[in-house]
């Protein structure tokens, strides 16, 4: 009788992305302390950074002892509570684990997978550790082929805080910066561009005429969450925005134009000199992008071979306010992308802290072994 065949070898894509995540990790563990957090994170501080967006692809649950939690979606906040509860200063980490987030339907993308991150966190050169961390990044990625495609939310936040009207607008419009509809629909508004909804166009002309007052005054027992103060607070923000004069018509064009804004990263600059001319307060992100370019070119990457567009990172999570870049598969739309970052110098003061030079970026090993084994 012979002696049966050895069975086939088994190729696993989980066993392939694990192995890509421990030698990603190797790597970016040189020089950095490693990290690790629950898998259950408290929801309440997550939602409050990132907008009621992430529920919506979050797994929520609830524990009668701990309250809301959340399957993590990120390691970056963790880390960083972490971090300023040791006492902050200055720290570079890596990590390695899962993250949880919900696809849409029909995407193919998987809603559990490996993620692997680096951060710099304090540093004294916010420009030289930007550049360390995406040169590791780079790197890392080395021989595949990648696209990579940069932008700055440093230019967008500057942009809005140059449109020279009130503080209300601005702060809505910083607020909505990563909802690009909701962004667009708000300028259009704020320019005198679109009509109020009739019915905000009806409690505005009632406001004109009786003054908050006398619209509080006709509102009989409230059943609702808000308190007679809050709406009474609410409705003089109403009426203060409506007296307030439509945003210049050129400020508006500016702004359009640095969304739209998409080339070699090598031919950004005269264009952002061009929409800071008409956006007065926006000299000081444009000279940092340019120094940003000079320092890549000086460590060998070519601003002809990078893409800059003013609009990338929006639809990234929203603590990102600097530079932001992505490497994605060339030719592999299929795909999400093989690694993204960025800087985030805000997140700490939001957390409760001081404000922190950070920078920060994941890659994602599923996608890596995809490309190496040519699928």
């Amino acid at each position: 009788m012979s002696a049966a065949a050895p069975p086939a070898a088994i190729t696993d894509p989980a066993a392939r992305e694990k192995a890509v995540a421990e030698e990603l990790f190797a790597r970016f563990r040189e020089g950095a302390a490693p990290f690790d957090t629950a898998i259950l994170q408290p929801a309440e501080t997550l939602i409050d950074l990132y907008g009621e967006d992430m529920r919506a692809r979050a797994y929520v649950t609830r524990d009668p002892l701990r309250g809301e939690l959340m399957l993590r979606p990120d390691f970056t906040v963790p880390l960083l509570e972490a971090h300023l509860a040791a006492g902050g200063g200055a720290g570079r980490y890596a990590y390695v684990g899962k993250v949880f987030r919900m696809q849409e339907a029909g995407s193919g993308r998987p809603s559990e997978y490996l993620q692997v991150g680096l951060e710099h966190l304090g540093g004294e050169d916010p420009l030289a550790e930007e550049i360390a961390l995406f040169l590791e990044v780079h790197e890392a990625l080395a021989g595949l082929p990648v696209r990579i495609e940069t932008g700055d939310v440093g230019l967008l936040v500057a942009a809005v805080e140059a449109l020279g009207t009130s503080r209300a607008r601005k702060d809505a419009l910083l607020r909505h910066l990563w909802r690009p509809g909701r962004f667009r629909e708000l300028v259009e508004r704020f320019g005198g561009r679109r009509a109020p909804h009739p019915a905000q166009a009806a409690l505005l002309a009632r406001l004109a005429q009786e003054g908050v007052e006398g619209v509080m005054a006709g509102i009989g027992e409230l059943h609702g969450l808000r308190e007679r103060d809050e709406i009474a607070e609410r409705l003089r923000a109403l009426l203060e925005e409506a007296r307030t004069p439509p945003l210049p018509a050129a400020r508006l064009d500016a702004v359009e134009r640095l969304l739209a804004l998409d080339c070699p990263l090598g031919e950004a600059l005269p264009a952002l000199e061009e929409i800071a001319a008409e956006l007065p307060g926006m000299e000081e992100a444009v000279s940092r992008f340019a120094e940003r370019v000079v320092a890549l070119a000086r460590a060998g990457i070519e601003p002809q071979e990078v893409r800059f567009a003013g609009s990338f990172g929006r639809t990234s999570l929203e603590y990102y306010d600097g530079f932001v870049f992505g490497f994605v598969a060339r030719d592999r739309p299929d795909l999400p992308p093989l690694a993204t970052g960025g800087r985030y110098d805000a997140l700490a003061a939001r957390l409760g802290g001081a404000r922190l030079p950070a920078v920060g970026a994941v890659v994602r090993p599923g996608p890596v072994a995809r490309l190496r084994e040519g699928e």
